[in-house]
């Protein structure tokens, strides 16, 4: 008996585990189901693994808006936390992101316990041969710091949880591209090192009631490369599903209803400013599951934990066909000579899946005695309904040779750093032929994150010599960031920089005339450019208006002369179509 009592120990303490280390490595979760971990109660747990496990690594990866730093944990079976190793050996690089909604914490939990079953667990250990996990175990810090049992009014549990919005009242999941954040700057740094094949971003739902725990939202498959997309739709998802189910954790795409689910579903359009779109951007395959938020605290961690376990066993399979329809999407977007910028939804292209749900019916409020919606969880239904998954390209542009820009936008060519991006500058001034846009048109949208986003951004091209200082910014296409370079660069894109108002200096006029002193150079201007007479005279004939205001009529000449200001509304960033007109660069 003895002996068979020491074989048990010898066996776990192999493992770096013992039955007193066991209770230290139990979650406030474990201890009680509606609890979720707080920020100092993640760190103090990983601490803890990473002292006693060697196969985990905590470090402080950089700044949060909040003043404490942001963590990463990596798990490496076999020990090795270096990243051109790990590569060298064909593993794949599983990113796992937690607490960007610090209300939504299943994944906080859930990560948690993955991570130490991972370390004390011989048959799941195994399923690591082939994967290196990195982990933010906490992403939100200043979120989770206020932490509170009200904000989430929609939500069912758990007792205490932290807010949306972090330090500085942001949104984490629309700062990706724009980058307000200290958390945002040193999440593109953090991504871009480990350059992950996969990533995950746990997160809790919003919307419907119907019967499923977990919805997910996987990379909308029209933005990816064809062979990453063949391989998404047609090896990963279906394993994913059919594994979640068998676990008893079935799931369905995440509910992105027009009205009600009943009436049809739409996968969801995941642009560069949430964490998928911009996972994408870099042919990395990203999910955001979405826990149900009128399920049980319990059954979201539980089934999130399933999530993240199922991801990993299918990475362990099949890492080789996930690694060469990587290695092709990378290239095929290098060679790519021209990239999607925008997508619409296509309406005439839908499948029809099975859904589970409740009857949805409407019955006068309590509160205000009008009609309200309400699911009736006795009336639960399975019927088929229209799932709409496909986008087509609303906006496409050629790919240039290089992007070009004066060095007084420093905080673009930061951002495009932090991103991977490699910067050259100019050598001398260059007198550089491009083309560049003029922004005919665009909205505005109210104050939102800091920003006013623009939209719908109309540009005319214009081909023209510009000349650019020494010491200006040179930005080479055929990189591994291309898809990047162009989201952020092009101004009609939906979060490009322009967008995100980096270049608003452009949209204000800085120059005007006197009306007294420009009667006479007008007078004078249309003398020499009776064209300019001819356009006068026509606008005046079918212009009422226009006809009666003077100043109009010299506004109308002034636009067309040379003491009109070439720069409002020029987009300083040029595009360099042909490898002859690059300038010299500066040597590294």
């Amino acid at each position: 008996m003895q002996l068979a009592i020491l074989f048990f120990v010898m066996c776990f303490s192999s493992l770096g585990f013992s039955w007193a280390q066991n209770n230290t490595f139990m979650t406030p979760f474990e201890k009680k189901s509606n609890t979720s971990a707080s920020y100092a109660e993640v760190v103090q747990f990983y601490e803890q693994l990473n002292e006693s496990f060697k196969t985990i690594q905590l470090t402080e990866a950089g700044s949060s808006d909040s003043g404490f730093p942001i963590h990463t944990v990596i798990f490496s079976k076999d020990e090795d936390f270096d990243r051109e190793s790990i590569r060298k050996k064909g593993k794949v690089v599983l990113f796992i992101n937690n607490a960007i909604h610090p209300g939504e914490p299943c994944g906080v939990d859930a990560t948690m316990m993955l991570l130490r079953d991972f370390a004390t667990k011989k048959d799941q250990l195994d399923y690591l041969d082939n994967v290196v996990i990195v982990a933010i175990p906490f992403y939100n810090i200043g979120g989770g710091l206020n932490r509170g049992s009200f904000s989430r009014a929609n939500q069912q549990g758990p007792e205490a949880y932290g807010f949306r919005g972090n330090a500085q009242n942001l949104d984490l999941n629309r700062d990706f591209i724009k980058c307000d954040s200290r958390n945002a700057q040193t999440f593109n740094r953090v991504f871009t090192y480990w350059q992950p094949d996969v990533f995950i971003d746990n997160h809790t739902s919003n919307g419907a009631d119907y019967q499923y725990t977990m919805t997910l939202i996987a990379t909308q498959h029209n933005k990816l490369a064809p062979s990453l997309a063949g391989y998404l739709n047609r090896s990963l998802l279906p394993a994913l599903y059919d594994d979640m189910e068998k676990g008893g954790w079935e799931m369905v795409p995440y509910v992105y209803a027009r009205d009600i689910p009943d009436n049809g579903i739409a996968a969801f359009l995941d642009l560069p400013r949430y964490s998928s779109g911009y996972a994408a951007l870099f042919n990395t395959l990203s999910f955001m599951p979405e826990t149900h938020m009128l399920k049980p605290f319990e059954d979201r961690v539980k089934s999130t934990y399933a999530f993240m376990e199922v991801m990993v066993k299918h990475l362990h399979h099949g890492y080789r066909n996930l690694q060469q329809a990587r290695k092709d999407a990378i290239a095929e977007m290098k060679m790519a000579k021209a990239i999607d910028l925008n997508w619409e939804l296509d309406a005439d292209d839908f499948d029809t899946i099975k859904f589970k749900g409740y009857e949805a019916s409407y019955k006068p409020s309590k509160v205000s005695g009008i009609d309200r919606l309400y699911y009736d969880r006795d009336k639960p239904f399975e019927k088929e309904i229209s799932y709409f998954n496909s986008y087509k390209p609303s906006l496409t542009v050629n790919k240039p040779v290089a992007y070009i820009f004066p060095q007084a936008y420093q905080d673009v060519v930061e951002r495009l750093q932090w991103n991977g991006v490699v910067v050259k500058r100019l050598e001398r001034d260059s007198d550089v032929p491009v083309e560049m846009y003029k922004i005919v048109d665009f909205k505005t949208r109210d104050h939102y994150e800091g920003h006013y986003l623009h939209s719908n951004v109309d540009v005319e091209k214009l081909a023209q010599n510009w000349l650019y200082r020494k010491g200006d910014y040179l930005v080479l296409l055929n990189q591994f960031s291309d898809n990047y370079i162009v989201n952020a660069l092009e101004p009609h894109a939906p979060d490009s920089f322009f967008a995100w108002n980096f270049f608003d200096g452009i949209l204000m006029q800085k120059e005007y005339f006197s009306p007294y002193v420009f009667e006479d150079l007008a007078d004078a201007f249309l003398k020499s450019n009776p064209d300019v007479k001819v356009d006068l005279e026509d606008k005046k004939a079918v212009d009422p208006e226009f006809a009666k205001s003077a100043y109009q009529q010299l506004n109308f000449i002034y636009k067309r002369s040379p003491w009109y200001e070439k720069t409002y509304r020029l987009y300083p960033v040029g595009r360099v179509m042909s490898d002859k007109d690059l300038p010299e660069i500066m040597d590294e």
